[in-house]
């Protein structure tokens, strides 16, 4: 029905979470709308990000260095390390400007419908981060859900050795909410009123 440029980018516009063939269809004539310029433009910041951006080798955090910004920072409180499930819910937090500490990235949460097991999330090198550094408290800041709950739990436990608090963001978040959607006055209660992992 459409020629193959227009049914390229259709197709790779579902590659998006959301979006589906109507909105991929507008989305790719867009793109036919755009001037030289701008086409040329989204090309090479596309092209840009896959080929610079990387995954920093401490806390696994996307930065186009080795080593993110935050983990290079000497002014980040050392006694807390936050663990997110993704790198976006990093930059939620960082801008409501209500956490100093330190972050972990986690490759995705325990998921037995997704298959993906506590080895597959990378749990060993978190655990290896806290057993190299005087972290305080671990704060568990992962989507409050099954998977979640279920990633939290398998972290406490594994912890509960260990001579540091665990803690989970206070319940006032949404089940099932992703951090980028909180808004800052329910995201700074949630680390506030955070409670220790029993």
């Amino acid at each position: 029905m459409y020629p193959n440029g227009i049914n390229n980018l259709k197709e790779a516009f579902k590659f998006f979470p959301g979006i589906g063939e109507k909105t991929a269809v507008r989305m790719a004539f867009q793109i036919l709308d755009m001037d030289k310029d701008q086409s040329t433009f989204l090309a090479d910041a596309i092209k840009y990000a896959k080929e610079k951006t990387k995954r920093c080798k401490i806390c696994n955090h996307i930065s186009e260095d080795d080593i993110c910004s935050i983990c290079n920072s000497p002014t980040r409180n050392p006694d807390y390390l936050c663990i997110v499930g993704d790198p976006k819910d990093v930059f939620s937090i960082e801008e409501k400007g209500i956490y100093n500490g330190y972050y972990h990235v986690l490759s995705g949460l325990i998921s037995s419908s997704n298959n993906l097991n506590p080895e597959d999330i990378r749990l060993d090198k978190l655990i290896s981060r806290i057993e190299k550094n005087n972290f305080k408290e671990v704060i568990i800041a992962v989507k409050p859900c099954l998977e979640g709950e279920m990633t939290a739990l398998y972290i406490n436990n594994i912890l509960s050795g260990m001579n540091i608090t665990v803690s989970r963001l206070a319940s006032g978040i949404p089940n099932g909410a992703d951090m980028e959607y909180i808004d800052p006055i329910t995201l700074e209660r949630a680390f506030d009123n955070r409670r220790k992992i029993s």
